[in-house]
């Protein structure tokens, strides 16, 4: 389809709640004409966690608003869209599924076609959106309910290089974060204690000793619960260890990501640059690992603006576009799903095609 495209996106996989339009024109950088985002951090903080069953609530209370003010922000009207994308999965099903529904309704009612989109593609397609990224490239995906390495050759077309075994980074900073009386969302509070602390805590890196790019962290989060309990003073722990010890988490996580991408990289070595992408993707450390890792081994580093690495609507809308470009559109048989792996032939990995934690 060689037209000029505008779409409206809709993300409701977690606990954002989000809407944007991207137009597209042939030959042309994309144009992101507006990007709201409704955060629950407020609904989730006496938890510890996302609560599944607040977070479809709110979903439902703020999509028809988001769509709103996305619209408003664009200047255009609903009849100026030339389609509807929405994250059809993974994710907290009650979430996804308002957002189906919602997208549904709304395209049925202007006679739109309907594209259901891979939250995972989302984020795997926005060094496109916002790089002009040419095909194909290496895709870091890490963030809090999936970690993964994809081969991306085209816009449908992706396959895993390895993935954790067991948690994904970002569920281990916000567990970490939980077990050391530290906010939600936990992985800026981690990083910004790290930032007052030093690297001095010996942990693990999982999994260096084994060839291949999977990855574990479930251990790594059990060394923190333990180096925890060992500092603890009178029930309570100090400050300034607490720090320490986000700090070596930190560095650890980091560690184990270069060490793991470096493998990665040597897999494909046709690779036009090496992109990261989801929640965790902004953390500085983390970011500087890997671009030095990049600048080493003289490949482009591709990062998106902190604001499209967490989950963000603009990147889905950039995905249905890709979609729709293709020639691929959905109908009202379109199904919310929890799980939705990015690389079908692949054996199934804890990591690799679900999204979300409850508290």
């Amino acid at each position: 389809m060689d037209t000029t495209l505008t779409i409206l996106g809709i993300e409701s996989s977690c606990d954002d709640t989000g809407a944007a339009v991207v137009r597209h024109a042939p030959g042309q950088p994309p144009e992101i004409l507006s990007n709201v985002v409704f955060g629950q951090a407020d609904l989730h903080a006496a938890f510890g966690g996302v609560v599944p069953e607040i977070a479809a609530r709110a979903h439902v209370e703020k999509l028809d608003l988001a769509i709103e003010r996305a619209l408003a922000a664009a200047d255009l009207g609903p009849r100026d869209l030339d389609g509807v994308a929405v994250t059809a999965g993974p994710g907290l099903i009650g979430g996804v599924m308002a957002g189906v529904m919602c997208a549904k309704g709304f395209a049925a009612a202007l006679g739109l076609p309907i594209i259901g989109v891979n939250h995972l593609a989302g984020h795997a397609l926005t060094p496109r959106l916002t790089d002009g990224l040419a095909f194909p490239y290496l895709m870091l995906l890490v963030s809090g309910g999936h970690c993964q390495f994809l081969r991306v050759t085209a816009a449908d077309r992706f396959t895993r290089l390895g993935g954790t075994i067991d948690d994904a980074p970002g569920e281990a900073f916000d567990k970490i974060a939980k077990a050391l009386s530290l906010p939600q969302p936990g992985g800026p509070e981690v990083e910004r204690a790290a930032a007052r602390g030093s690297d001095v805590i010996t942990l693990p890196r999982p999994l260096l000793d084994r060839d291949g790019c999977d990855m574990s962290f479930s251990g790594l989060k059990t060394a923190v619960l333990r180096a925890r309990d060992a500092a603890l003073v009178d029930g309570t722990l100090p400050a300034s260890t607490r720090d320490d010890i986000c700090a070596s988490f930190q560095a650890a996580v980091a560690d184990i990501l270069v060490a793991k991408s470096r493998r990665a990289l040597d897999l494909m070595p046709e690779a036009t640059a090496f992109a990261v992408a989801g929640g965790v993707a902004a953390n500085g450390a983390i970011r500087a690992g890997l671009s030095d890792l990049c600048a080493e081994r003289g490949i482009a580093f591709t990062a998106p603006p902190l604001a499209l690495c967490t989950d963000n609507a603009a990147m889905i809308a950039w995905a249905g576009i890709e979609r729709l470009r293709l020639g691929q559109t959905d109908d009202m048989s379109l199904a919310a799903r929890p799980r939705w792996p990015l690389d079908t032939e692949a054996a199934p990995m804890l990591g690799s095609g679900r999204k979300g934690a409850k508290a």
